[in-house]
């Protein structure tokens, strides 16, 4: 009886520790996360969604969607204190994501798009040159580059658009076949 007992708990264990994981797919989070800089509705339940992710052992590229969720709520949110209280949060937990893999491209490519779009003045764009060099340098590396080749040529076309990049880091963009 209670070796049944122990085999229905660790199927339960088993079954619960896979459904917690399957609501953080990577694939999934990427189409939330854009929904979510469109649209307020989808920002609240992007971040309410990605609060929810307490792991011990957490995915670096999970929590890197984590930190992105703290800052796309700043876009929404009204009060000064408010935002400047999210995009701290977001920086912090971008951090830890690079802290787990320092040469993750997507990771980079999401604390980039953040922090480049946040006033200079409030001095939480410390990683923008940093996060360019290593996702380029990762780029140049396709398809070893540690992301799939939709990712990559998604980033490669951000990285070309506006003023995100110098004219020779272009050239070079342009350069890298994906």
């Amino acid at each position: 009886m209670i070796k049944l007992s122990l085999l229905f708990l660790f199927l339960f264990v088993l079954q619960v520790t896979q459904a917690d994981s399957a609501v953080f797919k990577v694939a999934e989070l990427r189409n939330e996360y854009l929904e979510a800089s469109k649209d307020e509705e989808a920002a609240k339940l992007f971040h309410k969604k990605m609060s929810a992710y307490k792991e011990k052992h957490p995915d670096p590229v999970v929590l890197a969607y984590k930190a992105a969720s703290e800052a796309v709520m700043a876009k929404y949110v009204w009060n000064p204190y408010s935002k400047l209280k999210q995009l701290r949060t977001a920086e912090a937990i971008f951090q830890d994501a690079v802290a787990l893999d320092k040469e993750h491209p997507e990771i980079r490519f999401l604390r980039f798009t953040v922090e480049q779009f946040v006033p200079r003045y409030l001095n939480l764009s410390k990683h923008v040159e940093e996060d360019k060099r290593v996702i380029i340098r990762r780029l140049k590396e396709h398809p070893d580059s540690g992301v799939s080749t939709a990712m990559a040529r998604r980033i490669k076309d951000f990285m070309l658009m506006g003023e995100n990049t110098t004219a020779e880091e272009k050239k070079v963009l342009r350069s890298i076949e994906i």
